[in-house]
């Protein structure tokens, strides 16, 4: 535990080799993320120093009121500060969901530190981001409330991403949110999420490193066009889109080729 910008942050650093930055999603953490296995990260850590940390109000991590806080701009100042703490000083970012949306901001904000990005399920983005911004503030007032039925059964309609159709585990992992996580904390991240969005197309259209975008489909939240549009705007990048879980369990092995050329 290490205290950044006002927060105490968990994290670990495990491997050699080349530097790895990487962030997971909303309501996630460390532990949560290795239940669902995206990345198997012993792969990783056999060949890449990986830091992996908590995000500020996530999992062992410390949390703050200000949902400002909690803007993926704020986050990703978070990780540059942690990595310059743990001596970080270049290094590939990556994540998922809004751990994506994280090394996205840190290289428009630092570009001279990122060397490449992973970008792993990238959630809604300008146009498709009010929708969903929107669902974050209800979501945030029904956690206050506590009103697990409405979140519940929200949660039960929303689609299942492809490669999860068949993985029980999905539909699980909300529920045990709801049970495991102080509803204070959980209501500052999702009013967090309200006020973030991916930087601007112009500002990603700077980006100029070696860039790997891995998505699914089946899932609105994490849209297959925002993943196309990264592609479009990131000069030279590679996209990936997974609909099955053997899609999926290619992964791993796409990660290790692009990060080895590091």
């Amino acid at each position: 535990m290490v205290m950044i910008r006002g927060v105490d942050l968990d994290h670990d650093v495990t491997g050699h080799g080349s530097d790895v930055v990487w962030g997971h999603g909303l309501t996630s953490s460390r532990e949560s993320e290795d239940e669902i296995g995206l990345i198997d990260w012993s792969v990783i850590r056999a060949r890449h120093r990986v830091l992996r940390y908590d995000a500020r109000g996530h999992g062992a991590s410390g949390s703050t009121e200000d949902p400002n806080d909690h803007s993926w701009r704020a986050l990703a100042e978070d990780q540059l500060a942690l990595a310059d703490h743990l001596g970080f000083e270049r290094y590939v970012a990556g994540g998922a969901s809004m751990g994506c949306a994280t090394a996205l901001h840190a290289a428009v904000l630092a570009p001279e530190r990122i060397r490449g990005l992973l970008l792993v399920i990238p959630p809604t983005a300008w146009e498709t981001r009010a929708a969903q911004t929107g669902t974050y503030a209800v979501t945030a007032d029904l956690v206050e409330a506590g009103d697990h039925g409405a979140l519940l059964a929200g949660a039960t309609a929303s689609p299942v991403p492809d490669p999860f159709r068949d993985d029980p585990r999905w539909k699980e992992r909300f529920p045990r949110l709801l049970e495991t996580t102080d509803p204070v904390r959980l209501a500052r991240i999702f009013r967090g999420a309200a006020t973030a969005d991916l930087p601007t197309p112009t500002e990603i259209s700077s980006i100029s490193v070696p860039t790997l975008i891995l998505a699914w489909t089946g899932d609105p939240g994490h849209p297959a066009g925002t993943a196309a549009r990264l592609q479009e705007l990131i000069r030279g990048s590679e996209l990936a889109l997974a609909a099955t879980a053997a899609g999926i369990a290619s992964w791993t092995g796409r990660a290790v080729e692009f990060l080895d050329q590091f």
